[in-house]
């Protein structure tokens, strides 16, 4: 019943302000590749792994030399590739500083001479779905990515800035290459030899296996169905170190299940590719989030309305489950946006993108509950307001468990203080599990699984070098968490399935209805 959530209706969208994008270009013509060239191929290579060999060729190809139809394309067509930095749209090119598409470039032309108002609190979502809601919002956008008309011109920024739009316009490049190109054996992704051979990782059934001198480690996320597919084997040299330290379980929590975490694989500094796939989640997250976060801070400060508090608590139970439902239905409809916008989602078949939304969906607003929960308070923003735990309780058991342990999801994920990125990349982590029932293209989910793992670790051994409890990292405690994000979900549908039982007349959101059915 309880639904994770903190918005009221997608209207009410509020996307934060991305930092200005370097732009310029200055792709070059044919010839030999530099040396920082090779350094990006190797990198790439590295961080790469769950590339098949034909893309891994594919990639090299557009690092080191464009071919000669890339060649005769104008400047402009090269640069359009990369979305729109505003709306995320076609752009059409660099307009006064910023790549954008035409809807975007003109919004800034007029905003000398128009005096826009936002009819809602200065912070709504700017993307191509909601661009023409709010025109305030899309102009302080415009100018918080640097467009102005003295913006310097393309051609002229530093080498370091056009050598950032080249690797952002191969990134996008090697996003468009068909699943065609792949070779007929992509399904196994072979790698150079580690250079030990008594060292090696593999990702086997959804398990990752550290061998190391007869020593075999793995990570199985509990309550996980794990399907069968094809062994990938990653380079140790160039990719991951081992770590052989251990560390007590019960330091997290003494009832935490122990699930045997990551500990022997350790990503190294990240790469351009892993950087540019970061970057990309977290433009989805910024502009799907119902409220950014300086908003959801302000609210944090104001004093907690008890009237709305007492008003919950005596709602009836099936006004309660409708109103939560609305709510919930309002944040999955910019979860979907999110994922949409998750590189290789869209590449995904069709019936796999349902599966993984589906399944996945009610899992992303558990996490997403975690950016709206005040730790001070014990409360939840929920709609406009900040409510307690006994604001949802009920007489069902099931229900009862519900909420409690999603607000204690919740919690747990807020004490970690993950950054925006690193939620971001937790939550696609999370709608990329190759392991979810009926799925067909596992192998290509586990690439993208794994991509943006090892880009959250990375991000996570930049940010959270001291351990979080003991020896536990905050990435052992995140991945030890997988397993009660599944739990909740399993909570969800038996709940509203019971609620559906005794209330069959009531009639709940289309969407809502799809995502949630009983036949899932």
């Amino acid at each position: 019943m309880f639904c994770a959530l903190s918005g009221h209706s997608p209207r009410s969208c509020a996307g934060k302000v991305a930092p200005p994008d370097c732009i310029g270009s200055g792709l070059v013509s044919k010839r030999e590749p530099k040396e920082k060239e090779k350094d990006f191929l190797f990198f790439l290579q590295a961080a790469a792994r769950n590339l098949s060999k034909p893309a891994i060729l594919l990639a090299y190809k557009s690092t080191t030399a464009l071919t000669e139809s890339e060649l005769r394309k104008p400047m402009r067509a090269q640069i359009e590739i990369i979305p729109c930095k505003v709306c995320g749209d076609k752009s059409s090119g660099v307009h006064y500083g910023v790549i954008t598409c035409e809807g975007c470039k003109g919004s800034s032309v007029v905003s000398s001479v128009v005096n826009y108002q936002c009819p809602r609190q200065k912070n709504c979502v700017v993307d191509r779905v909601n661009r023409n809601r709010c025109q305030y919002c899309r102009l302080q956008k415009c100018l918080g990515l640097g467009m102005s008309r003295d913006a310097v011109k393309f051609g002229r920024m530093s080498k370091k800035q056009r050598e950032k739009v080249e690797d952002e316009v191969r990134y996008h490049r090697a996003q468009l290459r068909p699943q065609t190109e792949t070779s007929p054996d992509s399904s196994v992704y072979e790698q150079p030899q580690p250079s030990s051979s008594n060292q090696h990782t593999t990702y086997v059934n959804g398990v990752y296996t550290t061998f190391s001198n007869g020593d075999v480690s793995t990570y199985i996320p509990n309550g996980y169905n794990i399907p069968q597919s094809t062994p990938l084997t990653f380079d140790m040299a160039t990719d991951f170190q081992v770590d052989s330290t251990t560390f007590d379980r019960q330091q997290i929590e003494p009832n935490m299940p122990d699930t045997g975490l990551l500990n022997n694989i350790v990503p190294t500094d990240s790469s351009p590719f892993s950087d540019l796939l970061a970057k990309t989640i977290l433009d989805a997250h910024n502009r799907t989030c119902l409220y950014n976060s300086d908003h959801v801070m302000e609210m944090m400060r104001k004093p907690q309305d008890m009237s709305k508090v007492v008003h919950y608590k005596n709602m009836a139970h099936e006004d309660l489950w409708l109103d939560c439902a609305g709510k919930l239905t309002a944040v999955i409809q910019q979860i979907i946006e999110f994922a949409k916008m998750v590189p290789g989602f869209m590449k995904l078949s069709q019936d796999d993108q349902i599966i993984l939304l589906k399944s996945g969906s009610f899992e992303l607003a558990i996490v997403r509950m975690s950016r709206y929960y005040d730790l001070n308070t014990n409360t939840v923003l929920f709609g406009e307001n900040f409510l307690p735990l006994d604001a949802f309780l009920t007489s069902e058991t099931i229900e009862m468990k519900l909420v409690t342990n999603s607000f204690e999801f919740a919690k747990n994920l807020a004490e970690l203080k993950l950054t925006e990125l690193e939620l971001a990349l937790y939550s696609a982590f999370v709608l990329l599990s190759p392991e979810r029932p009926g799925l067909r293209g596992i192998v290509e989910i586990q690439r993208h699984n794994f991509a943006v793992l090892k880009a959250l670790k990375s991000e996570l051994n930049r940010t959270h070098k001291l351990p979080f409890k003991g020896d536990v990292t905050v990435f052992d405690t995140m991945m030890a968490r997988l397993h009660e994000l599944r739990e909740l979900s399993s909570y969800h549908m038996e709940s509203l399935t019971q609620f559906k039982r005794s209330q069959p007349h009531l009639e709940f959101p289309p969407l809502h209805k799809e995502l949630f059915s009983a036949d899932n």
